[in-house]
């Protein structure tokens, strides 16, 4: 009986081991994993989950200037917003014109959390030009920061593959020939922001 109830004891102390050592290979491998979606994960993504978690997007743009922003829509290479606290106008900020994005440790927390793309989100796969091309469209009025802290108000005439023409003419008046001061064309990369 005594010889039974020790050999009970160590296939007890045998499946416990068994379950702890289990237990610890499933912690690593999460934890690996953990570690590779991390590694995979981009600033657009990151700045996604700052949004579903309802945290406006406070950044510093190549330009000079710090926008605090609430986000609408996100393109490839872009992301839409409203200023914060809400003003007037809205923003389309190009990706890579932001140099930092500044953040609490709650914001840091909140931005690692995976948000799946909806497998319906056109926005996703939209790249700056074709937001452009519907701006000019619409002969919305803009103002087009540029990534050297000139800026420019205007009506965006053509779009390209690259870049963008517009007609400089002063805030507030619609574009009319003898209105436009200037014509400019300025590639992609040269912008920050475009307010309308």
């Amino acid at each position: 009986m005594v010889a039974g109830m020790r050999f009970e004891r160590l296939i007890d102390d045998l499946a416990a081991q068994i379950d702890h050592e289990q237990r610890e290979e499933e912690r690593a491998l999460a934890l690996e994993e953990e570690r590779h979606r991390l590694g995979r994960l981009s600033l657009r993504e990151r700045m996604r989950a700052l949004h579903e978690a309802g945290r406006p997007l406070r950044c510093e743009l190549v330009d000079g200037r710090t926008l605090s922003l609430g986000l609408t829509s996100f393109g490839r290479d872009w992301v839409a917003a409203r200023p914060e606290p809400p003003g007037l106008g809205q923003f389309i900020v190009r990706i890579p014109a932001i140099t930092a994005i500044l953040a609490d440790r709650d914001d840091l927390t909140a931005s690692l959390v995976a948000v799946p793309e909806p497998p319906t989100a056109l926005a996703a796969r939209i790249g700056f030009g074709f937001v452009l091309r519907d701006l000019a469209r619409r002969r919305a009025p803009v103002l087009v920061h540029g990534v050297g802290g000139a800026s420019w108000h205007g009506t965006i005439d053509r779009v390209g593959g690259d870049h963008l023409e517009l007609a400089v003419h002063p805030a507030g008046t619609p574009r009319r020939e003898v209105e436009v001061r200037a014509y400019r064309l300025v590639p992609f990369e040269r912008i920050s922001t475009v307010a309308f």
